[in-house]
């Protein structure tokens, strides 16, 4: 099936400059580089109508929606975003709101903001606004951008809950259902900073079929026909694949034991690196044999 949109998942915390100070201009210099070569910029260069492009960002994950919308509208307007509004949904009734799903259907860009993304999915999940979204997505030249927990629900496995330093205790990885926009994949987010790597480690022994996606701060996935993946932002984005796996315990030991794993394998990507998800094959761009 041929995909007509772009997903952009972010692992979080993305340096759109400190809005919250009022010496923004004064500072304009030191956030220059990041606007203009960094994540939200990517966004809108690949979106339909560049600068023009309908802009609504989805505060739904957030507890500070209030705080947290704005500062995405100041960082794309910084970047001569021209058309951005703020789509704060906070019940389930409202994502069946005639006014809020027209402007969804308007929307070129959608940006879900970090939080909970449990909360993301069970305010949004089964309802009107879901099902436009998904139908955007695979049928119009369409961004579905999220960072941290936006990132996290895009996927159809998502992890909502569970300790970085006990994840590879059996039974500590909470797994449920994202947003459904692509599957054979699940998200983790922040996760260098936050040493999560045995969380995607246990959600992939648990179904080696799903490709782990670990994305560290700033950082991020570019992925087109939900097939093709390209690592856009400063830091690392880490992969797991279980498809090789040949041994574990996971079946034999108890709930909150120590789980073992043979064979599994890992890549590292950063900038300007591909994979693709039908080959399983990655590139590095800046490959030393080239």
């Amino acid at each position: 099936m041929n995909i007509l949109g772009k997903l952009i998942i972010i692992g979080g915390a993305v340096d759109k400059g400190s809005f919250t100070e009022t010496d923004l201009d004064k500072n304009a210099t030191s956030n220059l580089n990041f606007f203009e070569t960094g994540i939200l910029k990517r966004i809108l260069n690949e979106s339909k109508h560049k600068e023009n492009s309908r802009i609504e960002v989805i505060t739904t994950a957030s507890v500070i929606p209030k705080e947290i919308g704005p500062e995405y509208v100041k960082a794309f307007e910084y970047l001569n975003a021209k058309n951005i509004d703020i789509l704060n949904i906070e019940r389930r009734e409202q994502a069946a709101d005639e006014a809020i799903l027209a402007r969804l259907k308007a929307a070129d860009i959608v940006m879900f903001t970090g939080g909970d993304q449990l909360r993301l999915t069970s305010i949004l999940g089964g309802t009107r606004f879901h099902d436009i979204l998904l139908d955007k997505y695979h049928n119009e030249e369409f961004i579905y951008a999220g960072t941290s927990a936006g990132a996290a629900a895009a996927s159809n496995n998502m992890i909502y809950q569970g300790s970085s330093s006990e994840a590879l205790l059996k039974g500590e990885v909470k797994i449920s259902s994202g947003l459904g926009l692509i599957d054979g994949v699940i998200i983790d987010t922040h996760f260098v900073q936050r040493g999560r790597i045995g969380r995607l480690f246990q959600a992939v022994v648990g179904n080696p079929r799903v490709l782990g996606i670990g994305l560290g701060e700033d950082t991020g996935l570019l992925i087109t026909n939900n097939t093709q993946m390209e690592a856009i932002g400063s830091g690392l984005v880490i992969l797991v694949d279980g498809r090789e796996i040949k041994d574990t315990n996971l079946t034999q030991v108890e709930l909150g034991q120590p789980i073992s794993i043979s064979h599994l394998v890992t890549h590292v990507m950063s900038k300007f690196d591909t994979y693709s998800l039908d080959t399983h094959k990655m590139h590095i761009q800046s490959s030393q044999y080239s």
